[in-house]
């Protein structure tokens, strides 16, 4: 009596089961769905949710797949997938694997994907210096509207470093955001919680002097072994690679390595991952697969919080109106506003003057660029709402009241003139609308601006109180 072919696939699935990890099998086979067999042509279709997904095991696993399906379904299977390409527009593909026509008898490569686990694996390696700012956690780590998001995933990441979930977690922002800080402080967290991870910071360029050695002293074999070791690898300012094809490649073979058992990759950079050029197809998709987090700069909120936690922290004594000075004017970066913060205490000691206005004035025109820091759309927002007396989070809101509408228009109108971002992401970040909707808001601004003269002194008066001339 012939078997049903669904059978069949269940009692191959049952033999790479025994092959592989738990976690691999769960990670990798599980997602895979039986399309159809003809005996005929003695050819298998299956469905793998991602392009992703059918190179990694045709990379990974093809040896092990291969021997399994010509056990079961005979010497002549062929196996072809069926490749969800674009979920939105469900359109998919058909690709055929590239190793099903070996004979049987082939001896299967076997590689620390394809086998169980050996004593060599489970060998508990030596204490390591996982290079970690101990300052820099998430105690120190204030939260606002440009960090909410990366610091909660961050944090639960820290909590639960063993989960699949957001892996790789990529972190990108400009310089002075916090990027370093909070990857930091992950590891922080996660190595106070699990002392027996390990857990390793280390910056691109450090790790692309140390793969330019190893391969100088012939010890290259022994680089890719140690970082396939580290439970949760940490790498800050990735961009750096950018112009390194040979140091990306040695990369992407310890990413697929922890990746595929099961442990912790965190990565920081400039940019977000389609914006790396230069970088490897493969890496980039492969930073594309968990989550992606972006670090805006710090409003002007988060930086009082933030000179109001230093200032207690160091039991200084600065008035208030110099910390609103300070937020407003050197807000392009936490390392400003720490750089002010420092340059001002020193003075007040070195001269014996009292910290004021006046000094902090002083200060801010040696240290930053008061008129040309750039603006963020939180800015706008924030001065937008204090003029019309409405909060942010009832502008992101979905009221249509009459004056909520009228600052969530101008808000838009804003961000669209003194921003360089796209109008689908000032409609995003200001209230969830799609482009079409700050398109619109611009054109009944200025409509409005054209006939209404006491509505185009209003705009002014904003534009005024971020500094900015019309």
């Amino acid at each position: 009596m012939k078997q049903n072919p669904v059978e069949l696939w269940e009692r191959s699935l049952q033999l790479i089961k025994g092959n592989v990890t738990e976690q691999q099998f769960k990670t990798w086979f599980e997602p895979i769905v039986f399309v159809s067999y003809s005996p005929a042509t003695m050819t298998l279709l299956v469905q793998v949710p991602s392009p992703f997904v059918y190179e990694y095991l045709e990379e990974n696993f093809v040896d092990l797949i291969s021997k399994v399906l010509k056990r079961v379904f005979g010497n002549n299977v062929r196996l072809t997938y069926k490749v969800v390409a674009d979920k939105t527009n469900n359109k998919d593909m058909v690709l055929q694997s590239e190793n099903t026509d070996d004979p049987i008898d082939k001896p299967m490569n076997r590689t620390r994907a394809n086998q169980s686990y050996t004593p060599l694996d489970v060998a508990q390696p030596q204490e390591i210096d996982s290079q970690l700012n101990p300052q820099q956690t998430f105690e120190s780590f204030i939260e606002g509207r440009s960090n909410k998001l990366p610091r909660a995933v961050g944090l639960s990441i820290a909590q639960n470093p063993s989960t699949t979930q957001f892996n790789p977690m990529f972190v990108f922002g400009p310089s002075g955001c916090g990027k370093t800080h909070l990857i930091n402080a992950i590891g922080v967290k996660v190595k106070s919680h699990f002392r027996q991870k390990r857990v390793l910071y280390v910056s691109a360029r450090l790790f692309q002097v140390q793969y330019t050695n190893a391969v100088r002293n012939n010890t290259l074999n022994d680089f890719i072994n140690f970082y396939q070791t580290i439970d949760v690898l940490i790498v800050d300012d990735i961009q750096e690679w950018m112009t390194a094809p040979k140091t990306q490649d040695t990369f992407f073979h310890i990413f697929d390595h922890l990746f595929r058992t099961g442990k912790r990759i965190i990565l920081a950079c400039d940019r977000p991952p389609v914006d790396l050029k230069g970088m490897n197809e493969r890496l980039v998709t492969r930073f594309c697969c968990g989550l992606i987090a972006e670090l805006e700069r710090p409003d002007t909120q988060l930086c009082k919080d933030i000179l109001h936690a230093r200032i207690l922290k160091d039991g200084l004594d600065v008035p208030e109106d110099v910390v609103e000075y300070i937020s407003q004017n050197a807000n392009s970066s936490v390392r400003d506003l720490e750089g002010v913060l420092n340059s001002l205490m020193a003075y007040s000691v070195v001269y014996n003057q009292p910290v004021d206005l006046g000094l902090a004035e002083r200060v801010l025109k040696r240290s930053v660029k008061i008129d040309n820091h750039p603006l963020t759309v939180d800015e706008i927002v924030d001065t937008v709402c204090e003029h019309f007396n409405v909060s942010p989070e009832e502008v992101g809101g979905k009221s249509r009241k009459r004056n909520l509408v009228t600052a969530r228009q101008v808000s838009m109108y804003l961000a669209q003139k003194h921003t360089k971002m796209p109008a689908s992401r000032i409609g995003k970040l200001i209230a969830g609308r799609d482009h079409s909707t700050v398109l619109h808001s611009c054109e009944k601004v200025e409509q409005r601006m054209r006939i209404d003269a006491s509505f185009s002194d209003d705009i002014q008066k904003i534009e005024k109180a971020f500094k900015l001339k019309k």
